[in-house]
């Protein structure tokens, strides 16, 4: 805790909002109210951590997005302004840049994500309710989770299901949001991002790894440029294996296709059926992904990762697919997001 809470800062963003031509009603016996245009502020806090000496820092993007102000607390009380110089939705991950001397700036040790451990010890810092300098603890309770897009635009906004995420029992309260996760030797191996308020003591992170390969292209051009396939899918469960009679037992249904998309310029097909199955409705009949570039496809999220570990936009990729229950290869160049 010595050694990473002065990495750590509380943020506080202030978003203008005005409305036009908002006004009392009249009130008998009272005079006129002006109406016009009314000036209105709304103030939020989050967390951060400074990741190298030119005074970089990451938070996550739902904790700045529209802010029109952004400034920054280090645990030594310092306050500054921040300028944010590159934001990412999709991965909810933004990077801000302060102008401060150096004694203040204390980096902290990247981890690496790909290596940890269900059960191994988890430490959340960060600012939950405004509260600086706040360390809780707990273990990773699951990894490799996806925030699906109902729950996660609930949360921080995302427009795209995440994938990979860390799940901690850690306490991870509003504030804590861009906050580090660390091991036990105080490396960060992910940045807090939401909790699932309809169930206490769930947490999620964005992994180390995915902040290693998307910050780089923020604090180079702004954004980042995802690949697209431009597909929703699931999961083939024993009841969509048994209704399509399917010879595979693992394996990503395709639900939908966007029109005009890198998929339906592929010819994939999306689910054209449904049926009943012990009071549910199953969507069927669509294309069933078991392999990308030859390495299998388990589940639906494989589909995503791979995407975003090892592809860029206008690579082609070889889906292999069941269709009509005959096995064959589809080539896709991918578009971007």
């Amino acid at each position: 805790y010595k050694r990473v809470n002065p990495a750590v800062v509380n943020i506080r963003v202030i978003k203008h909002v005005s409305t036009e031509g908002l006004g009392l009603p009249d009130i008998p016996g009272l005079p006129d109210l002006p109406k016009g245009t009314e000036e209105f502020y709304q103030q939020g806090v989050g967390s951060g951590f400074v990741v190298n000496m030119e005074g970089y820092i990451v938070t996550n993007n739902h904790v700045v997005e529209d802010a029109d102000e952004t400034q920054v607390t280090f645990y030594d009380g310092t306050s500054v302004r921040a300028e944010i110089v590159g934001t990412d939705p999709d991965s909810d991950l933004a990077v801000l840049k302060v102008d401060v001397p150096a004694d203040v700036l204390h980096p902290v040790e990247l981890g690496d994500s790909d290596n940890l451990q269900v059960g191994q010890r988890a430490i959340a810092v960060g600012n939950p309710f405004g509260l600086r300098g706040t360390l809780t603890t707990g273990i990773i309770s699951a990894l490799g989770r996806s925030l699906p897009l109902g729950r996660a635009s609930a949360v921080i906004g995302a427009r795209f299901t995440i994938p990979e995420l860390i799940q901690t029992d850690a306490a991870i309260n509003p504030g804590n949001s861009g906050g580090p996760l660390l091991d036990s030797q105080g490396r960060v191996i992910g940045v807090n991002m939401a909790y699932d308020a309809s169930a206490a003591g769930i947490g999620f992170a964005i992994p180390v790894n995915t902040v290693k390969r998307v910050v780089p292209i923020l604090i180079q051009y702004g954004y980042y440029a995802y690949p697209w396939l431009g597909i929703s899918g699931t999961d083939l469960s024993l009841d969509i294996i048994e209704a399509m009679e399917l010879s595979v037992k693992r394996g990503a249904i395709v639900l939908d296709v966007t029109p005009d998309s890198p998929a339906a310029r592929a010819g994939l097909r999306g689910s054209t059926e449904t049926v009943k199955k012990k009071g549910r409705v199953l969507r069927v009949g669509g294309d069933v992904i078991i392999a990308i570039d030859g390495h299998r496809v388990e589940q639906f999220e494989d589909v995503l990762v791979y995407i975003l570990r090892h592809t860029e936009v206008g690579q082609e990729i070889q889906l292999t697919i069941i269709r009509d229950g005959h096995e064959q290869l589809v080539k896709v160049k991918l578009g971007e997001r």
